[in-house]
Protein backbone atom coordinates (compact mmCIF):
# COMPACT_ATOMS: atom_id res chain seq x y z
CA UNK A 1 0.00 0.00 0.00
CA UNK A 2 1.13 3.37 -0.69
CA UNK A 3 2.36 5.38 2.32
CA UNK A 4 -0.06 8.73 2.94
CA UNK A 5 1.45 12.26 1.53
CA UNK A 6 1.42 13.87 5.52
CA UNK A 7 1.72 17.24 4.20
CA UNK A 8 -0.76 17.24 1.09
CA UNK A 9 -3.32 15.29 3.33
CA UNK A 10 -3.33 16.25 6.33
CA UNK A 11 -6.28 18.79 7.80
CA UNK A 12 -4.31 20.92 10.18
CA UNK A 13 -7.79 23.13 10.53
CA UNK A 14 -9.42 20.10 12.07
CA UNK A 15 -6.50 19.70 14.43
CA UNK A 16 -6.21 23.12 14.97
CA UNK A 17 -10.30 23.18 15.85
CA UNK A 18 -9.70 20.28 18.15
CA UNK A 19 -6.29 21.70 20.09
CA UNK A 20 -8.39 25.52 20.62
CA UNK A 21 -11.40 23.82 22.06
CA UNK A 22 -9.43 21.68 24.66
CA UNK A 23 -7.51 24.96 25.61
CA UNK A 24 -11.21 26.90 25.69
CA UNK A 25 -12.38 23.39 27.84
CA UNK A 26 -9.35 23.95 30.26
CA UNK A 27 -9.86 27.80 30.89
CA UNK A 28 -13.71 27.19 31.93
CA UNK A 29 -12.78 24.37 33.92
CA UNK A 30 -10.04 26.45 35.79
CA UNK A 31 -12.73 28.85 35.97
CA UNK A 32 -15.54 27.02 37.33
CA UNK A 33 -12.98 25.30 40.06
CA UNK A 34 -11.67 28.15 41.39
CA UNK A 35 -13.94 28.47 44.37
CA UNK A 36 -12.63 24.68 45.26
CA UNK A 37 -9.16 25.55 44.24
CA UNK A 38 -8.27 29.27 45.26
CA UNK A 39 -4.53 28.73 45.69
CA UNK A 40 -4.76 27.63 41.54
CA UNK A 41 -2.77 24.83 40.12
CA UNK A 42 -0.26 23.21 42.77
CA UNK A 43 -0.49 19.52 41.74
CA UNK A 44 -1.71 16.93 39.70
CA UNK A 45 -5.15 16.60 42.07
CA UNK A 46 -6.32 19.83 40.33
CA UNK A 47 -8.74 19.49 37.68
CA UNK A 48 -7.17 21.35 34.69
CA UNK A 49 -3.96 19.31 35.34
CA UNK A 50 -5.62 15.87 35.46
CA UNK A 51 -7.52 17.42 31.99
CA UNK A 52 -4.18 18.73 30.99
CA UNK A 53 -3.01 14.62 31.33
CA UNK A 54 -5.92 13.06 29.46
CA UNK A 55 -5.53 16.24 26.54
CA UNK A 56 -1.43 14.54 26.55
CA UNK A 57 -3.16 10.90 26.42
CA UNK A 58 -5.77 12.21 24.23
CA UNK A 59 -3.11 13.27 21.47
CA UNK A 60 -1.17 10.62 21.61
CA UNK A 61 -4.03 8.60 20.56
CA UNK A 62 -5.18 10.51 17.68
CA UNK A 63 -1.36 10.69 16.36
CA UNK A 64 -1.82 6.55 16.30
CA UNK A 65 -5.02 6.57 15.18
CA UNK A 66 -4.19 9.27 12.39
CA UNK A 67 -1.22 7.10 11.59
CA UNK A 68 -3.36 3.78 11.49
CA UNK A 69 -5.07 2.52 8.33
CA UNK A 70 -8.83 3.31 9.22
CA UNK A 71 -9.77 0.33 7.24
CA UNK A 72 -8.37 -2.20 9.82
CA UNK A 73 -10.96 -1.60 12.09
CA UNK A 74 -13.09 -3.30 10.02
CA UNK A 75 -11.63 -6.62 10.86
CA UNK A 76 -11.66 -6.19 14.00
CA UNK A 77 -14.81 -3.82 14.56
CA UNK A 78 -17.06 -6.77 16.02
CA UNK A 79 -14.11 -7.70 18.61
CA UNK A 80 -14.28 -3.60 19.50
CA UNK A 81 -18.12 -3.59 19.53
CA UNK A 82 -17.94 -6.95 22.15
CA UNK A 83 -15.92 -4.78 23.99
CA UNK A 84 -17.99 -1.98 24.40
CA UNK A 85 -20.97 -4.12 25.60
CA UNK A 86 -19.37 -6.02 28.38
CA UNK A 87 -17.86 -2.83 29.29
CA UNK A 88 -21.56 -1.38 29.54
CA UNK A 89 -22.63 -4.22 31.57
CA UNK A 90 -19.63 -4.56 34.08
CA UNK A 91 -20.62 -0.65 35.11
CA UNK A 92 -24.01 -2.08 35.22
CA UNK A 93 -22.85 -4.61 37.90
CA UNK A 94 -20.06 -3.28 39.43
CA UNK A 95 -19.91 0.69 38.30
CA UNK A 96 -19.41 3.44 40.38
CA UNK A 97 -22.13 5.30 41.46
CA UNK A 98 -22.98 9.33 41.43
CA UNK A 99 -26.05 11.72 41.20
CA UNK A 100 -28.22 8.88 41.01
CA UNK A 101 -26.53 7.20 38.18
CA UNK A 102 -24.34 4.65 37.45
CA UNK A 103 -22.11 5.16 34.37
CA UNK A 104 -18.19 4.82 35.53
CA UNK A 105 -15.86 2.15 35.78
CA UNK A 106 -12.50 2.32 38.50
CA UNK A 107 -9.89 -0.10 36.89
CA UNK A 108 -6.28 0.35 38.31
CA UNK A 109 -7.02 3.96 39.89
CA UNK A 110 -8.49 5.31 36.91
CA UNK A 111 -12.12 6.13 36.29
CA UNK A 112 -13.59 5.69 32.72
CA UNK A 113 -16.85 6.53 31.25
CA UNK A 114 -17.58 2.95 29.15
CA UNK A 115 -20.33 5.08 27.37
CA UNK A 116 -17.99 6.95 25.85
CA UNK A 117 -15.80 4.13 24.34
CA UNK A 118 -19.05 2.26 23.52
CA UNK A 119 -20.16 4.70 20.72
CA UNK A 120 -16.91 4.99 19.14
CA UNK A 121 -16.95 1.13 18.89
CA UNK A 122 -20.76 1.44 18.07
CA UNK A 123 -19.71 3.84 15.11
CA UNK A 124 -16.83 1.58 13.85
CA UNK A 125 -19.36 -1.40 14.04
CA UNK A 126 -22.50 0.20 12.22
CA UNK A 127 -20.05 1.13 9.28
CA UNK A 128 -18.66 -2.35 8.47
CA UNK A 129 -21.82 -3.98 8.78
CA UNK A 130 -23.40 -1.39 6.31
CA UNK A 131 -20.49 -1.01 4.47
CA UNK A 132 -20.66 -5.33 3.94
CA UNK A 133 -24.00 -4.72 2.85
CA UNK A 134 -23.70 -2.21 0.64
CA UNK A 135 -26.95 -2.01 -1.51
CA UNK A 136 -28.79 -4.82 0.36
CA UNK A 137 -29.72 -2.62 3.42
CA UNK A 138 -33.04 -2.08 1.61
CA UNK A 139 -34.41 -5.36 2.65
CA UNK A 140 -35.76 -5.85 5.88
CA UNK A 141 -33.72 -7.86 7.56
CA UNK A 142 -30.80 -6.21 7.59
CA UNK A 143 -32.30 -3.08 8.41
CA UNK A 144 -33.51 -4.65 11.98
CA UNK A 145 -30.27 -6.12 12.42
CA UNK A 146 -28.76 -2.59 11.99
CA UNK A 147 -31.29 -1.44 14.85
CA UNK A 148 -30.13 -4.31 16.88
CA UNK A 149 -26.57 -3.21 16.74
CA UNK A 150 -27.45 0.33 17.82
CA UNK A 151 -30.14 -0.77 20.01
CA UNK A 152 -28.07 -3.08 22.70
CA UNK A 153 -26.04 -0.27 23.47
CA UNK A 154 -28.46 2.11 23.66
CA UNK A 155 -30.38 -0.03 26.36
CA UNK A 156 -27.86 -0.39 28.58
CA UNK A 157 -27.01 2.75 28.88
CA UNK A 158 -30.94 3.63 29.41
CA UNK A 159 -30.63 1.26 32.21
CA UNK A 160 -27.88 3.12 34.00
CA UNK A 161 -29.73 5.74 33.20
CA UNK A 162 -28.51 7.97 30.33
CA UNK A 163 -30.98 8.68 28.66
CA UNK A 164 -29.35 11.70 26.59
CA UNK A 165 -26.37 8.91 25.38
CA UNK A 166 -29.12 6.39 24.48
CA UNK A 167 -30.30 9.75 22.09
CA UNK A 168 -26.72 10.29 20.82
CA UNK A 169 -26.40 6.30 19.74
CA UNK A 170 -30.28 7.00 17.54
CA UNK A 171 -28.70 9.69 15.59
CA UNK A 172 -25.52 7.88 15.06
CA UNK A 173 -27.64 5.30 13.94
CA UNK A 174 -30.24 6.96 12.26
CA UNK A 175 -27.55 9.32 10.29
CA UNK A 176 -25.62 6.15 9.09
CA UNK A 177 -28.27 4.15 7.87
CA UNK A 178 -29.67 6.94 5.83
CA UNK A 179 -26.23 7.23 4.01
CA UNK A 180 -25.94 3.40 4.08
CA UNK A 181 -28.73 2.91 1.76
CA UNK A 182 -31.89 1.83 4.28
CA UNK A 183 -35.42 2.61 2.59
CA UNK A 184 -37.00 5.69 3.55
CA UNK A 185 -39.77 4.07 4.50
CA UNK A 186 -38.36 1.67 6.83
CA UNK A 187 -36.80 4.65 8.42
CA UNK A 188 -40.20 6.55 8.39
CA UNK A 189 -41.99 3.82 9.73
CA UNK A 190 -39.56 3.14 12.46
CA UNK A 191 -39.40 6.59 13.54
CA UNK A 192 -43.20 6.93 13.70
CA UNK A 193 -43.88 4.09 16.09
CA UNK A 194 -41.16 5.25 18.15
CA UNK A 195 -43.66 9.08 18.74
CA UNK A 196 -46.54 6.86 18.85
CA UNK A 197 -44.59 5.04 21.55
CA UNK A 198 -43.41 7.64 23.40
CA UNK A 199 -46.34 8.09 26.40
CA UNK A 200 -45.54 4.36 26.59
CA UNK A 201 -41.67 4.46 26.86
CA UNK A 202 -41.95 7.60 29.31
CA UNK A 203 -44.09 4.70 32.18
CA UNK A 204 -42.28 1.80 31.20
CA UNK A 205 -38.66 2.41 30.40
CA UNK A 206 -38.54 5.96 32.40
CA UNK A 207 -37.02 5.09 36.17
CA UNK A 208 -38.36 7.51 38.95
CA UNK A 209 -34.37 9.41 38.33
CA UNK A 210 -35.53 10.39 34.94
CA UNK A 211 -39.19 10.94 35.53
CA UNK A 212 -38.27 13.77 38.00
CA UNK A 213 -35.89 15.15 35.92
CA UNK A 214 -38.55 15.39 33.39
CA UNK A 215 -40.69 16.87 35.76
CA UNK A 216 -38.61 19.67 37.43
CA UNK A 217 -37.55 20.72 33.32
CA UNK A 218 -41.20 22.09 33.02
CA UNK A 219 -41.28 23.30 36.97
CA UNK A 220 -37.64 23.85 38.63
CA UNK A 221 -39.50 25.01 41.48
CA UNK A 222 -41.03 22.06 42.59
CA UNK A 223 -37.71 21.53 44.27
CA UNK A 224 -35.71 24.56 44.06
CA UNK A 225 -33.53 23.78 46.66
CA UNK A 226 -32.79 20.20 45.63
CA UNK A 227 -32.81 18.90 41.54
CA UNK A 228 -34.50 22.37 40.60
CA UNK A 229 -31.37 23.71 42.13
CA UNK A 230 -29.43 23.58 39.22
CA UNK A 231 -31.65 23.97 36.18
CA UNK A 232 -32.40 27.45 37.80
CA UNK A 233 -28.39 28.62 39.02
CA UNK A 234 -27.80 27.33 35.02
CA UNK A 235 -30.39 29.81 33.84
CA UNK A 236 -29.52 32.56 35.75
CA UNK A 237 -25.57 32.38 35.08
CA UNK A 238 -26.56 32.13 31.15
CA UNK A 239 -28.62 35.00 31.26
CA UNK A 240 -26.95 37.17 33.60
CA UNK A 241 -23.94 37.17 30.90
CA UNK A 242 -25.26 39.36 28.32
CA UNK A 243 -22.90 40.33 25.02
CA UNK A 244 -19.29 40.55 27.03
CA UNK A 245 -20.14 38.51 29.70
CA UNK A 246 -19.31 39.39 33.47
CA UNK A 247 -15.44 38.49 33.25
CA UNK A 248 -13.34 35.76 33.62
CA UNK A 249 -13.24 34.10 36.98
CA UNK A 250 -15.78 36.81 37.79
CA UNK A 251 -19.20 34.64 37.69
CA UNK A 252 -21.16 35.49 40.62
CA UNK A 253 -23.18 31.86 40.30
CA UNK A 254 -20.24 30.42 39.21
CA UNK A 255 -17.16 31.72 41.96
CA UNK A 256 -19.64 31.14 44.87
CA UNK A 257 -20.43 27.85 44.27
CA UNK A 258 -23.89 28.04 43.39
CA UNK A 259 -23.49 26.20 40.19
CA UNK A 260 -23.17 22.59 41.03
CA UNK A 261 -21.64 20.32 38.47
CA UNK A 262 -19.83 23.58 36.91
CA UNK A 263 -16.88 21.92 34.86
CA UNK A 264 -18.63 19.18 33.55
CA UNK A 265 -22.57 19.58 33.03
CA UNK A 266 -22.87 23.19 33.09
CA UNK A 267 -19.98 24.43 31.93
CA UNK A 268 -21.58 26.24 29.25
CA UNK A 269 -23.16 28.29 31.68
CA UNK A 270 -19.91 29.07 33.02
CA UNK A 271 -19.20 30.03 30.04
CA UNK A 272 -22.24 32.29 29.39
CA UNK A 273 -21.78 33.96 32.65
CA UNK A 274 -17.92 35.02 32.49
CA UNK A 275 -17.93 35.53 28.41
CA UNK A 276 -21.29 36.02 27.48
CA UNK A 277 -22.60 35.93 23.80
CA UNK A 278 -19.17 36.56 22.55
CA UNK A 279 -17.58 33.45 24.31
CA UNK A 280 -20.51 31.69 23.20
CA UNK A 281 -19.75 32.68 19.68
CA UNK A 282 -16.00 32.11 19.56
CA UNK A 283 -16.90 28.07 20.87
CA UNK A 284 -20.04 27.53 18.44
CA UNK A 285 -17.45 28.89 15.82
CA UNK A 286 -14.71 26.65 16.81
CA UNK A 287 -17.42 23.35 16.71
CA UNK A 288 -18.91 24.56 13.47
CA UNK A 289 -14.99 24.85 12.20
CA UNK A 290 -14.22 21.62 13.66
CA UNK A 291 -17.74 19.93 12.19
CA UNK A 292 -17.55 21.08 8.63
CA UNK A 293 -14.31 19.99 8.50
CA UNK A 294 -15.02 16.50 9.18
CA UNK A 295 -17.98 17.01 6.85
CA UNK A 296 -15.18 17.63 4.25
CA UNK A 297 -13.16 14.54 5.14
CA UNK A 298 -16.45 12.44 4.80
CA UNK A 299 -16.90 13.82 1.44
CA UNK A 300 -13.63 12.76 0.45
CA UNK A 301 -13.47 9.63 2.05
CA UNK A 302 -11.78 6.68 -0.70
CA UNK A 303 -14.53 4.36 0.72
CA UNK A 304 -18.02 3.93 1.81
CA UNK A 305 -16.36 1.92 5.32
CA UNK A 306 -14.02 5.57 5.84
CA UNK A 307 -17.59 7.80 5.05
CA UNK A 308 -19.54 6.16 7.30
CA UNK A 309 -17.20 6.52 9.87
CA UNK A 310 -16.45 10.28 9.91
CA UNK A 311 -20.02 10.93 9.91
CA UNK A 312 -20.75 8.46 12.63
CA UNK A 313 -17.87 10.85 14.46
CA UNK A 314 -19.36 14.18 13.15
CA UNK A 315 -23.07 13.56 14.23
CA UNK A 316 -21.53 11.79 17.46
CA UNK A 317 -19.93 15.57 18.27
CA UNK A 318 -23.24 17.42 16.86
CA UNK A 319 -25.67 15.70 18.88
CA UNK A 320 -23.73 15.84 22.09
CA UNK A 321 -23.00 19.64 21.25
CA UNK A 322 -26.97 20.34 20.73
CA UNK A 323 -27.69 18.44 23.79
CA UNK A 324 -25.55 19.65 26.56
CA UNK A 325 -25.88 23.96 25.47
CA UNK A 326 -30.02 23.07 25.22
CA UNK A 327 -29.85 21.67 28.36
CA UNK A 328 -27.58 24.74 29.91
CA UNK A 329 -30.60 27.18 28.33
CA UNK A 330 -33.26 24.85 29.68
CA UNK A 331 -34.35 23.55 25.89
CA UNK A 332 -33.92 20.23 27.50
CA UNK A 333 -34.30 18.12 30.34
CA UNK A 334 -30.85 17.71 32.19
CA UNK A 335 -29.10 14.42 31.07
CA UNK A 336 -25.37 14.52 31.62
CA UNK A 337 -24.31 14.60 28.27
CA UNK A 338 -20.65 16.31 28.57
CA UNK A 339 -19.80 19.31 26.13
CA UNK A 340 -17.30 17.94 23.90
CA UNK A 341 -13.67 18.26 24.30
CA UNK A 342 -14.88 21.47 26.72
CA UNK A 343 -16.25 19.76 29.70
CA UNK A 344 -13.87 17.88 32.74
CA UNK A 345 -13.78 14.42 31.94
CA UNK A 346 -11.09 12.00 30.15
CA UNK A 347 -13.12 9.49 28.73
CA UNK A 348 -15.17 12.14 26.75
CA UNK A 349 -12.06 14.10 25.94
CA UNK A 350 -9.77 10.84 24.67
CA UNK A 351 -12.51 9.59 22.67
CA UNK A 352 -13.27 12.76 20.97
CA UNK A 353 -9.61 13.19 20.83
CA UNK A 354 -9.29 9.31 19.31
CA UNK A 355 -12.25 9.98 16.68
CA UNK A 356 -10.60 13.45 15.48
CA UNK A 357 -7.20 10.78 14.37
CA UNK A 358 -9.64 8.68 12.78
CA UNK A 359 -10.83 11.75 10.29
CA UNK A 360 -7.62 12.46 9.98
CA UNK A 361 -6.48 8.54 9.20
CA UNK A 362 -9.63 8.72 5.99
CA UNK A 363 -7.88 12.13 5.08
CA UNK A 364 -4.02 10.69 4.92
CA UNK A 365 -5.48 7.69 2.57
CA UNK A 366 -8.51 8.78 0.35
CA UNK A 367 -6.51 8.79 -2.61
CA UNK A 368 -4.25 5.47 -1.03
CA UNK A 369 -4.44 2.14 -3.21
CA UNK A 370 -5.77 -0.38 -1.92
CA UNK A 371 -4.36 -4.04 -1.00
Amino acid sequence: MRAPHLPRHFDPWLLTAALALAAYGGLLIYSASLSSYPEGIRGLDHPVAKQAIYACVGLLLLAGAAYMDYRLLGAVAPSLYGLGLVLLVAVLLVGDASYGARRWLTIGGVQIQPSELAKLFTIIALARFLTDRQGEMHKLSNFLLSILIAGLPAVLVMVEPDMGTAIVFGAIWLALVTMGGARAGHVLSLLAFMVLAIPLIAVAALGDYQRERLALFFNPNLDPLGGGFNIRQAEIGVGSGGVLGRGLFQGTQTQLDFLQTASTDYIFSVLGEELGLLGAVVLLGLYTLLLFRGIRAASLAYDLFGRLLVTGIVVMVLVQVFINVAVNVRLLPVTGIPLPLISQGGSSLISTLVGVGLIESVLLRHKAIDF
